[in-house]
């Protein structure tokens, strides 16, 4: 009896062993490769001119309103080229919304009078004077009359254009419609190429 305790008591230690081993290292696939942790190499780390840099902070007033008046020219460059080129986020509030982008295309796609109603009036202006021969003033008054008539009619014509098209586009529309109107009229008295958002149709386009 004693000697088949100590028996069992000298056996325990290697079945220990064994199954500690079993756990520890369980069996891997031929293809496994050990990763760098446990190798016992280091990782390196992301290079740090990977990161944002900021901008330096400045070490005196001077150069605080320096860079305060950098940023504001920078936002104001990108908010004037905003606004021309039609960005909803820097455009007016006049501006804004499909119906005056409508608006605007309607009276961009055709030629009005109105283009060159201040051209005419400054002709007008100098030619009515009284140092003017009597001929040049009543031609500058028939002028400015055929000018008025013109600017009257091409008003019209852009009014009703308008209200059609939206009407017709922008069904359930919120704006009014007179509103709408009148900027695309103060609109066809701008001169073409000062027009803000500028032109996104060429003239004679369909819309």
């Amino acid at each position: 009896m004693p000697s088949l305790f100590r028996r069992k008591t000298e056996d325990s230690p290697a079945t220990t062993e064994s199954v500690e081993a079993k756990v520890v290292a369980p069996a891997r696939p031929k293809s496994y490769t050990p990763s760098k942790k446990e190798l016992g190499q280091a990782t390196p780390k992301r290079a740090s001119s990977q990161r944002r840099v900021a901008e330096p902070a400045p070490t005196n007033r001077r150069e605080a309103y320096k860079q305060m008046r950098e940023r504001n020219r920078e936002e104001r460059a990108e908010a004037a080229a905003g606004r021309m080129s039609g960005d909803e986020r820097y455009l007016l509030a006049r501006d804004r919304g499909p119906e005056r982008a409508l608006v605007r295309d309607i009276v961009d796609s055709r030629r009005t009078v109105g283009t060159w109603f201040f051209a005419g009036a400054i002709i007008v202006l100098i030619g009515s004077s009284t140092r003017m021969p009597q001929a040049v003033q009543l031609a500058s008054n028939l002028l400015w009359a055929v000018l008025a008539v013109g600017v009257i009619i091409d008003s019209f014509l852009i009014s009703r254009r308008v209200r059609a098209l939206v009407k017709e586009r922008f069904p359930k529309t919120t704006q009014r419609m007179g509103s709408l109107a009148l900027y695309g009229i103060m609109r066809g008295l701008t001169f073409r190429r000062m027009r803000v958002p500028k032109p996104a149709v060429d003239l004679g386009a369909k819309l």
